[in-house]
């Protein structure tokens, strides 16, 4: 395992999830099985800070020649529009937002964000609980989340021109709140290890950049009434070109005019979600152009192929665009050694969830949750995009959460028994480089 460390979690994640994987099993059909017409190599591992040369462009990336030299200029706008035509042509920083996967939130994926940041990679997740998720339930409409995606990477372009010089800022600001300690207005000073550890974390954590907005249980029951899409096809129709328009609720506090682009790191749905968020289309009442504000964006263990189900249908309406047209950079990662005959019945309901209706999921491999053929499938939308294959990579880090024996057992035993997750440290060293 990696060296990051993941205290208990919520069980409210374990318990949607429960209630999901079956109505997954209840509703799953049978057809023709789905084929992949790619083959994709397992990646060599390499340093977060520069390309394998051992890694093969032709079958796995296409480097920008003009990348690396776009992403260390000095902050600076240019006079050109880009392809959006609303923005200027921004500067590429190398710093990144985390979008956290199906009816998980912020907590679970801190530490992959103090990982990345810890290796030079200015990292925040979007600032999100567990049941944020709740008024998505059904394969209905994202808005809900597309909103919190756009306020957290409208907030961090806005502070973009000093993450280029994350560790100066980092530092004047635990020197101010050493001092502003020291000299606070406390009967007796009793400064213990323990409170300076907590300060310097706090002062060099990039996640206090981005500010919290408001939302609260009211407006989630509003959001879960009204929400358009799915099952029940709550607004008329689970088509996303027919989501009628609608508003989710929440107060996002306004950011400042972006300073440079970042990245996307969308871990299982939030990875497909993220594409919608670039898109330059109407998505149920909004075109988020997130192209204009994201250089680069990296799914890991998301589901991009078509399958049959509500579920699906924001998924289908993605893979009609190719985002690498717009100037993106766009990697998909997969894991590999998670059989669906053997990774139990979470993992085969989660594989015949994701694939084309013909098959149970039991002759498939992934990642335990999402099958390669499925996680790799971007590659058909955008050809020009990116894909890496991990051998053993589960996931998630299911035993470091609380639940994770009771809904996965065989997956929880697997991560206790050593077996990593796209987030531990050695992991992250062969995807992170890319960026």
């Amino acid at each position: 395992m990696g060296s990051g460390t993941y205290p208990p979690r919520s069980t409210k994640f374990y318990t949607c999830l429960a209630v999901t994987v079956a109505v997954i099993s209840s509703s799953t059909q049978t057809g023709s099985a789905f084929r992949t017409t790619n083959s994709y190599p397992h990646s060599q591992r390499r340093s977060i800070q520069t390309p394998n040369p051992k890694f093969n462009p032709t079958e796995h990336r296409r480097y920008n020649p003009h990348y690396s030299s776009a992403r260390k200029a000095a902050p600076s706008h240019s006079s050109g529009l880009n392809q959006g035509g609303s923005l200027p042509n921004l500067p590429n920083i190398r710093a990144a937002v985390i979008v956290p996967g199906f009816l998980t939130g912020k907590s679970e994926f801190e530490p992959l964000a103090a990982l990345l940041t810890a290796k030079g990679i200015p990292t925040v997740v979007v600032p999100m609980g567990n049941w944020h998720w709740l008024p998505c339930l059904g394969g209905r409409s994202m808005r809900p989340m597309l909103e919190r995606i756009d306020f957290t990477v409208r907030h961090l372009a806005a502070v973009a021109g000093n993450l280029g010089d994350f560790e100066r800022v980092s530092q004047e600001g635990l020197d101010k709140s050493l001092e502003d300690a020291w000299n606070s207005s406390e009967a007796v000073q009793v400064m213990t290890r323990e409170k300076v550890e907590s300060i310097k974390e706090d002062a060099t954590n990039p996640q206090l950049l981005i500010p919290d907005f408001s939302y609260n249980i009211f407006d989630c029951w509003q959001d879960f009434r009204n929400n358009p899409g799915g099952v029940l096809k709550v607004g008329g129709s689970a088509e996303v070109e027919e989501y009628p328009l609608w508003v989710p609720k929440g107060s996002f506090p306004e950011a400042p005019a972006p300073m440079g682009k970042v990245a996307l790191i969308g871990h299982s749905a939030g990875g497909w979600i993220c594409r919608a968020y670039l898109s330059r289309r109407n998505y149920g009442g909004k075109a988020y152009k997130g192209h204009e504000l994201v250089h680069s964006l990296i799914t890991l263990g998301s589901p991009h192929g078509n399958a049959p189900g509500p579920a699906f249908k924001g998924v289908e309406w993605v893979n009609r665009e190719d985002l690498t047209s717009y100037g993106v950079r766009v990697l998909a990662v997969g894991g590999t050694g998670y059989k669906g005959d053997s990774s139990g019945t979470l993992t085969k309901n989660s594989y015949a969830f994701c694939c084309p209706i013909g098959t149970d999921g039991s002759q498939y491999d992934g990642d335990g949750v999402t099958p390669i053929e499925s996680a790799l499938a971007m590659k058909e939308i955008m050809p020009d995009s990116d894909a890496m294959l991990l051998d053993d990579v589960g996931h998630f880090c299911w035993s470091d959460v609380f639940g994770g024996e009771t809904l996965a057992p065989e997956l929880t035993q697997f991560h206790k028994d050593g077996r990593p997750w796209y987030g531990d440290d050695d992991i992250i060293e062969k995807w992170g480089g890319w960026l």
